[in-house]
């Protein structure tokens, strides 16, 4: 008998309505853990190569891991998988809440969506009994709607919807899934790739809880947790102000992303910040299942704006993406642009970056009023954002049509001074954390398979030498005891670099919390890892075994990119985040692209892979037990 997991993977073929179980032994499941390894494995084998990601030839997987749904912190979170119909690499993107325990105890490690519906349905799956229902009445619905009606529907105010929003049905390319009305897979457009597969929404509710090795064990970390949390201020802070908190560090460091990446510096940045948020309009906290953190925020406003405390409120990317990038310093209107995004489905980061490049192009009569249908996109205008993101989730007008491409895309179709000032790499716009500041987020930036992400490795500032003791011991334990400035791009970071997207990658595949078990945000350390997948499964895994699964994960990404014929040709960064910021402390500093290119070297060769393409080489996945993913 399984400890931790169910033992059933879904596979629901949308084109001919049939539904199997596939039952994998306990080596598949100690091999892969969960989440974007599951994925992986389903998506190589099943989806051809060129696949259209807006076709019924996308596989599109929901998974979980071996540990989600266990009673400890920082554990229920779920990752889906798809091609990315905004870059065309490998799609990733991991939500928290309630939603993954819940899927959980409902019987299953996973969902694998293949093919296309002929109609609008939406899964349901009850404590092992799954069926495919008529989504009609649904359609058109956001997360708010869809989640109320299914609930009244199921006769069952336990259920858990996770949903595409009319942003996904309209296939705009920066689509979320949404879940708890405001809990997002954000980044890659993965709504969308429902919306295309007629997939509303997947209902889930269970009482089917799986049985642990050593419940004990499992009791032991859940409580170390929450002594630590009393104790740690980086933590209790988190609490009390969420990732919003770190607005201000930001601007201080001249890394606040403003006026689309040109500046570090934002004038206004304390009327965007976690402290104004707190003092303001937030009304609660939220968390996820079993977390003691409660780091969700929960706003509402009565004035112009009506915001609802039950879609959310907005995280540290978001207040920079709506707020900084195109100078908004009305709290207010970034918190209902946030609203916005989780009722209709969108991701905030590639939403609200898409808009400030529109904005740029606008100012510098690139984009004219023929292309926003007679919109003025200014630098501040708080109603013309608002405005354009409606547009863009409904593809109303011609302003809405091409916003919904997301940047890149929208920017190829106006041309060359359109593309000088995209911040995309890969297609996906960037977030908020400056390359200039914190040098190896330009590194992971490039050569992160799904394009530019903040938490696909450490960040720069865990690894100096005023760091701190915590920070400084969690990552000695990784094996790295050499902190070097964050504005340094040698062997040293490059190795750090690596290694921490290793350990991220391993907490993509477990749906572990970075902000509970990361460098920065921490509850936990990386040796209790192995002590609670031990407790969960009754396996003996070691900390090195488990680096192992999350060099898995970032080779079988990179495997998919190689077969779509990404090579180290599109490991980069495009012109503006080369050029040197203006403003602030930051004013005049740069990353070149001499720096990245040498850093890329080092990287790939500590990687194993091919220098000349960027690709893992067959040696090295062998070497990682994942040989077969050579002729996939």
């Amino acid at each position: 008998m399984p400890f931790g997991y169910q033992g059933k993977i879904l596979v629901v073929d949308l084109t001919t309505s049939q539904i199997r179980v596939d039952e994998h032994d306990e080596a598949w499941y100690r091999t892969y853990m969960g989440g974007t390894n599951f994925g992986m494995y389903y998506i190589l084998k099943n989806m051809p190569a060129g696949a259209d990601a807006l076709g019924a030839d996308n596989v599109l997987t929901l998974m979980l891991s071996v540990v989600t749904g266990a009673p400890f912190s920082g554990q229920s979170r779920m990752t889906a998988n798809a091609k990315s119909p905004l870059t065309g690499a490998i799609g990733d993107s991991q939500a928290g809440g309630f939603f993954p325990a819940e899927m959980k105890n409902a019987g299953v490690d996973g969902v694998v969506f293949l093919g296309k519906a002929e109609k609008p349905v939406y899964l349901w799956i009850k404590d092992g009994r799954v069926e495919l229902r008529d989504a009609a009445h649904l359609w058109g619905l956001g997360a708010w709607d869809t989640e109320t009606r299914l609930r009244a529907e199921l006769g069952d105010s336990k259920v858990e919807v996770a949903c595409c929003g009319p942003a996904g049905e309209n296939l705009v390319r920066t689509a979320a899934i949404i879940n708890m009305r405001n809990r997002a897979a954000g980044r890659t457009g993965l709504g969308a790739v429902m919306g295309a597969k007629n997939l509303k929404a997947v209902a889930v509710r269970g009482t089917s809880r799986p049985t642990y090795a050593d419940s004990q064990g499992i009791k032991s970390v859940a409580s170390l947790g929450a002594a630590e949390f009393k104790i740690n201020r980086s933590m209790q802070e988190l609490g009390t102000l969420g990732t919003a908190g770190v607005v201000l560090g930001q601007e201080f460091s001249g890394g606040l992303p403003t006026r689309n990446y040109q500046s570090g510096h934002f004038v206004s940045a304390e009327d965007i910040s976690g402290e104004r948020l707190a003092e303001t309009i937030l009304v609660g906290r939220d968390t996820c299942y079993a977390c003691v953190v409660r780091c969700k925020r929960e706003v509402e406003t009565d004035d112009d704006y009506q915001i609802k405390r039950e879609l959310g409120g907005p995280e540290y990317e978001t207040i920079a993406t709506f707020g900084s990038y195109c100078e908004v310093r009305d709290l207010a209107a970034v918190s209902k642009a946030n609203a916005l995004c989780n009722d209709y489905g969108l991701d905030t980061i590639g939403a609200g970056a898409t808009i400030a490049w529109a904005i740029e192009c606008y100012e510098d009569g690139i984009l004219t009023d023929t292309y926003t249908d007679g919109l003025a996109l200014r630098w501040g205008d708080a109603k013309a954002m608002l405005v354009a993101l409606e547009a863009m989730a409904f593809r109303r007008g011609r302003l809405g049509n091409l916003l919904a491409e997301g940047s890149a895309r929208a920017a190829a179709q106006i041309g060359p001074d359109a593309q000088a000032r995209l911040i995309t790499v890969k297609g996906a716009e960037a977030p908020a954390h400056m390359p200039q500041v914190k040098r190896s987020m330009g590194l992971i930036y490039a050569v992160n398979p799904f394009g530019a992400d903040h938490q696909s490795s450490e960040h720069d500032t865990s690894y100096e030498e005023n760091s701190g003791e915590r920070s400084l011991g969690w990552l000695a334990s990784l094996g790295l005891t050499r902190p070097v400035p964050a504005t340094s791009l040698g062997e040293e970071k490059v190795e750090f670099t690596l290694v921490t997207q290793y350990w991220t990658s391993l907490m993509d595949s477990l749906n572990l919390c970075q902000f509970d078990w990361g460098a920065t945000w921490q509850l936990y350390g990386p040796t209790t890892v192995a002590q609670v997948v031990n407790a969960v499964t009754g396996w003996d895994t070691t900390l090195r075994e488990l680096m192992d699964i999350g060099a898995r994960r970032v080779n079988l990404m990179k495997v998919f990119n190689a077969r779509e014929g990404f090579t180290r040709e599109e490991d980069k960064l495009p012109p503006r985040l080369h050029q040197p910021l203006t403003g602030g402390v930051s004013n005049g500093i740069r990353v070149t692209e001499e720096e990245i290119e040498h850093a890329k070297d080092l990287y790939y060769r500590l990687a194993g892979w091919d220098v000349e393409t960027g690709n893992p080489t067959a040696e090295r996945l062998e070497e990682l037990g994942i040989g077969w993913a050579v002729a996939s």
